[in-house]
């Protein structure tokens, strides 16, 4: 018996056919013994409709109601699953961000996980026999007592910082593709499956643009040594034997791999923004200024007249906002 946690992407749970399918992957794990945990994201295209209604409503909105308005979509999609898995047979209950709780920074639409308790799923895991099906993407920030999300892709933070909570053997990343490939094979069709990568090698690759896995819930599964197992959703769940290893990789440390590769394959982005100022002496306080709005920079490149940051898109308006409200400052 293994204690799992398997998480489940957008288009897992595109709609109520696709957790139905979902459902039976999770009863799967659980007829065979194991001990899970479910954690899932808003179900497709969910996010996108409550951020354009944010946006709709007002173009500088207040971060704690956008967070109270996006972090709906795992709710209802765990809400969903719990009703399928009780339907099912098996034992179950959903758990919002903030119930377990998972505690986080303050920094509303892009916060990091401060801590999570999981004593409780694992109680309940042994006197009730019960499946946690958790929503992703979102915690709590106790001192405000306010919901808080984690920034697009925060599923995956949220499962393996659970992962790491419950002590677990593993945990399995489900999305629409089979593992972690040396490209996109959308734009490269010769590229290869990965069976196995390290940690720091796959924190370079999502940094670097891939999209299999959010880059901080690689930090996490690499500081806590969580092993994390992307795999496919679509295969039929009565066709995987639970105690075998279907297709997938396994993002683990590096003792866990025999053979090192010289290059281990190649990640592109198209959701990044480049911004660039010209004379500037402080550049370290532009830099503490954008993190705390909680925008990671990606890259930074210099010269002799200016330096450039390489930063989310979606960030864009937020950050050329922060720097000239600086810069205004300084004048």
């Amino acid at each position: 018996m293994a204690r799992l946690v398997m998480k489940f992407g957008g288009t897992s749970v595109a709609d109520i056919e696709h957790i139905h399918n979902v459902a039976r992957h999770v009863k799967r794990e659980v007829d065979a013994g194991h001990e899970v945990a479910v954690v899932v994201s808003a179900m497709a295209g969910t996010t996108d409709r409550l951020v354009a209604w944010c946006r709709e409503a007002a173009a500088l909105h207040d971060a704690r109601e956008y967070d109270a308005v996006v972090s709906s979509g795992e709710q209802v999609t765990a809400g969903l699953l719990a009703i399928v898995l009780e339907g099912l047979g098996v034992n179950a209950r959903s758990w919002h961000g903030w119930q377990l709780p998972i505690l986080t920074s303050n920094a509303h639409a892009a916060a990091r996980i401060l801590d999570v308790n999981g004593a409780e799923l694992v109680k309940r895991f042994k006197e009730r026999h019960e499946v946690a099906v958790l929503a992703g993407f979102q915690g709590l920030h106790k001192e405000t007592g306010r919901i808080t999300t984690l920034g697009r892709g925060g599923s995956d933070t949220s499962a393996v910082a659970i992962a790491a909570a419950i002590a677990a053997e593993r945990c399995d990343i489900y999305t629409d593709v089979d593992g972690v490939y040396t490209s996109d094979p959308r734009v490269v069709p010769r590229a290869q499956r990965l069976e196995r990568i390290a940690y720091e090698e796959m924190l370079e690759f999502a940094s670097l643009g891939a999209k299999v896995m959010q880059v901080r819930s690689v930090e996490l599964g690499m500081v806590h040594n969580v092993r994390i197992f992307v795999r496919s959703s679509f295969e039929r769940p009565e066709h995987i034997d639970p105690h075998g290893t279907p297709p997938g990789t396994l993002i683990c440390g590096e003792e866990e791999i025999v053979e090192q590769q010289v290059v281990t394959g190649i990640a592109f982005s198209k959701d990044e923004a480049q911004i660039s100022i010209r004379r500037v002496q402080d550049a370290a306080k532009a830099f503490k200024a954008l993190a705390e709005k909680g925008i990671n920079i990606r890259a930074i490149t210099t010269s002799e007249i200016k330096f450039s940051l390489l930063i989310e898109a979606n960030y864009t308006e937020l950050a050329v906002r922060t720097l000239h409200s600086l810069y205004e400052l300084d004048k």
